[in-house]
């Protein structure tokens, strides 16, 4: 009889479980579907990973636009910049087999670096703490040079900051990474990754930072052109030393199983991940990034992860078992990827909802709406509501979300709205002239950069602006 009470718990319970997923799946399909219609997102697949088994893996729109391919498990979207991450992990795996250091002078494994170069260290490629200046800012740069080439050009520059100061997003460091990760193993970046964390699935990925090069399966990104009011496909090409920052094309099935081998600590042992995990002590004391990885907190939680071109991200919960693999190849408006994990992650567990990013969520969709009669209302209504929430910049990417797809007076209403919220921020008083400037009224666009540079007498955009505008009203007399 016992036996029988017991079975029948068992399976009573199991079906309660099942009822919960179910239902769970449900409202993630439901909210994933209304995310891509509101934001215009033609193909996206979505992987969730939870005590790690799949528990949603699921393919919607089409591949492109051209003959409607439908998404499918053999659909490999280019990730961008979360190819990083597997650059990060390959890193990690050198450091474990002792092969490289945080500390090692990059100049132990790359010749002719310029002097202000030599004491530049691993970690600080990992933290982008480098100061090196950014090799996709400089147009003479061909994707096809040499890197040694590309190395030469790049050491005329001065540095952007002392090293190890702060965080500056930069391409270089992963071009040097490129570099270092071949010279200690012998082996090219590609085969490297793939050999030691895609041996499983060697057929579901791809590295080509060219978006010309015709691979099959592959998706790519599609940029909306607001004059046209059409998708354009992406038409980059960075070349083969851009493989280990933004090349890497995978089946969301792979993707999966990646993560799986991370989560078991099939790829890195568990010290080395935490350690990877570590956040970085930048000299400002103010920037916060893991090496390679961003850290997010979420009501004190902490998970770990990347994006890419703002239609891919990644992000890990270690102390809940939860991963979460989004990949899309468009948007319309605002870059949503964040909003999707961030939702979907309360979805999943109860104190991973996060009010503030839901909060967020509702002031883009109100502002990305033609006119958006009610934005600033709803806006008001909530900080009414939350007074210590800062917003400053979110309407700021809004603003510039807005200049992007020229609606331009709706741009100045939302940088004019910052500046009131935020009468202080030279950054805000900065974006504001940038509107105007769109505008073209040079009037209004120079008194602000002016009050900007009262602010923050080091804004050399603000400096760099109003002596265009000068010049142009010189002319104009």
């Amino acid at each position: 009889m016992k036996q029988i009470l017991l079975a029948t718990f068992i399976l009573n319970t199991s079906a309660i479980a099942f009822s919960q997923q179910n239902n769970q799946s449900k409202m993630i399909d439901s909210y994933v579907k209304e995310t891509m219609k509101n934001n215009q997102i033609p193909g996206l697949a979505l992987g969730i990973i939870k005590d790690g088994k799949v528990i949603f893996e699921q393919y919607y729109g089409t591949e492109n636009l051209e003959d409607l391919k439908k998404v499918s498990s053999s659909s490999m979207f280019r990730v961008y910049s979360t190819s990083k991450l597997m650059t990060n992990v390959g890193v990690f795996q050198l450091i474990e087999q002792g092969k490289l250091s945080l500390e090692d002078n990059i100049s132990k494994y790359v010749e002719n670096l310029s002097k202000d170069w030599q004491n530049v260290k691993v970690k600080n490629l990992l933290t982008h703490s480098s100061g090196m200046p950014d090799v996709i800012a400089f147009n003479d740069i061909l994707p096809e040079d040499p890197n040694n080439k590309a190395i030469e050009r790049l050491g005329k520059e001065k540095m952007d900051f002392a090293t190890g100061n702060e965080y500056r997003y930069n391409q270089t460091n992963y071009m040097l990474l490129t570099m270092i990760i071949e010279k200690t193993t012998g082996e090219s970046f590609d085969d490297f990754i793939v050999n030691h964390q895609f041996s499983d699935v060697k057929n579901q990925v791809y590295f080509s930072s060219n978006s010309f090069e015709n691979i099959p399966n592959r998706i790519q990104k599609y940029n909306y052109n607001s004059i046209t009011n059409q998708y354009e496909k992406s038409k980059f090409n960075d070349g083969m030393r851009a493989h280990s920052g933004n090349g890497l094309a995978i089946t969301l099935p792979a993707f999966l199983k990646w993560s799986n081998h991370l989560n078991k600590n099939d790829l890195l042992a568990q010290n080395t991940k935490e350690m990877m995990w570590k956040p970085f002590e930048y000299g400002n004391k103010r920037d916060v990034f893991a090496y390679g990885w961003e850290i997010n907190t979420t009501n004190t939680v902490p998970s770990y992860g990347f994006s890419g071109g703002n239609v891919s991200a990644y992000r890990v919960f270690p102390q809940n078992n939860i991963t979460i693999i989004m990949m899309s190849n468009g948007y319309n408006f605002f870059p949503v990827q964040y909003q999707i994990v961030n939702h979907i992650a309360g979805l999943i567990d109860k104190k991973l909802a996060d009010n503030y990013s839901l909060a967020e969520e509702s002031i883009i969709s109100e502002f990305s709406k033609k006119s958006n009669p009610n934005a600033e209302k709803n806006y008001l209504s909530i900080k009414i509501k939350n007074p210590t929430w800062d917003f400053e910049n979110l309407l700021n990417n809004i603003g510039y979300s807005l200049l992007r797809n020229s609606r331009t007076d709706e741009a100045i209403k939302v940088f004019s709205l910052n500046v009131k919220e935020h009468p202080q921020s030279a950054n805000a008083f900065d974006s504001l002239g940038d509107g105007y400037f769109s505008a073209k009224n040079y009037t209004l666009s120079l008194k602000n950069y002016k009050k900007s540079l009262k602010l923050n007498p080091q804004n050399s955009n603000a400096q760099n602006m109003i002596e265009k505008i000068n010049t142009v009203m010189t002319q104009k007399n």
